[in-house]
């Protein structure tokens, strides 16, 4: 069983029942290497790269087709759930598409739903400030990865103790994912993939285990760090010129939807997180579908009218397009 990789490890988990008062931090920041982390995100890596060698050479096409699709349904445990849903509250769900949404979610494996959304929250409230987790003013290698090899900076804890997830943790199927976290990571990330080639199909364990295992877990990994790196970098910055997020489209496809980065930190209450609704977008596809049945509702957008305003006013004009809009 992989090892839990902390969203950054400070030993400092910030839970609904702390009360107690933070400590005091040191008024002078030094950069501490985690080098437990270091040495699995380097395996993890490596590892990958045999199971892209293993896809190639000898294992099946459909042991790949499928590693293809755990990268897309995990992806929308991140997109869709942790992100939109339970982040953003941009639109509410039925337990049945909470409990799926959990387990894409176990099957990404990019820490618990609360404690992802936690630091989300706290990102989009300190942006590209020390307080910022993945802070992408300190360099892209930072905002990708660098962060979860170090020590958190003390603003990042100070600031997080801050906000408010009570109505996170309020959700029973968030407490139970908590709560059962590694044996759920276990199961849906690790086991599951690796069992359903060899019984369906008759792949080798071994190549069932890198390929749709470890090769597509660090690919959706490095899919859903390009939005804090990438998208905080380059790209246009239609609706707000003056913070860094900007729309990018080669994270757009590779995070399943999650690239219109200038226009999410503009409107981040709106469902799509983009002006394009279902355009390029596979998680607001996803969310839509599971609105027809009845499972997604109350879904939050922004009025044309206010987009138009917001360009017109913070937008850059030379970054106005070409969007179909």
């Amino acid at each position: 069983m992989a090892p839990r990789i902390p969203a950054q490890a400070d030993g400092d988990e910030i839970t609904p029942q702390q009360t107690k008062a933070p400590k005091e931090e040191s008024k002078v920041y030094k950069r501490e290497i985690v080098w437990r982390n270091v040495v699995i995100f380097v395996y993890l890596h490596l590892a990958a790269l045999y199971g892209l060698y293993l896809g190639f050479s000898s294992a099946k096409w459909q042991t790949s087709l499928l590693a293809f699709l755990f990268y897309v349904l995990s992806g929308f445990g991140i997109t869709a759930g942790a992100h939109r849903l339970w982040s953003h509250r941009s639109y509410k769900a039925k337990w049945p598409m909470r409990v799926m949404l959990a387990f894409f979610n176990s099957m990404a494996f990019q820490n618990d739903i609360y404690e992802w959304s936690r630091d989300h929250r706290v990102h989009h409230k300190y942006s590209e400030t020390h307080a910022d987790p993945h802070n992408a003013t300190r360099g892209f290698f930072f905002a990708h990865v660098g962060w979860l090899l170090c020590r958190k900076h003390p603003e990042v804890i100070k600031k997080g103790k801050t906000v408010d997830c009570s109505d996170i943790w309020a959700d029973p199927i968030v407490r139970f994912q908590r709560r059962n976290y590694l044996m759920l990571v276990f199961i849906c990330c690790f086991l599951i993939p690796t069992a359903i080639p060899v019984w369906c199909w008759g792949e080798t364990k071994w190549n069932a285990f890198f390929v749709c295992g470890i090769l597509r877990y660090a690919f959706t990994l490095n899919m859903t760090w390009l939005v804090n790196s990438a998208a905080h970098m380059w790209g246009r910055r239609p609706y707000d010129k003056h913070i860094n997020p900007r729309e990018n489209m080669g994270v757009v496809f590779g995070a399943v939807g999650e690239g219109y980065h200038n226009y999410h930190h503009t409107f981040p209450w709106d469902y799509a997180a983009s002006e394009l609704g279902e355009k390029y977008n596979l998680t607001t596809i996803f969310i839509d579908l599971c609105a027809k049945i009845g499972w997604a509702y109350d879904l939050k957008t922004v009025n044309p009218d206010m987009i138009k305003q917001r360009k017109l006013r913070t937008g850059d004009v030379h970054d106005a397009g070409p969007y179909g809009h």
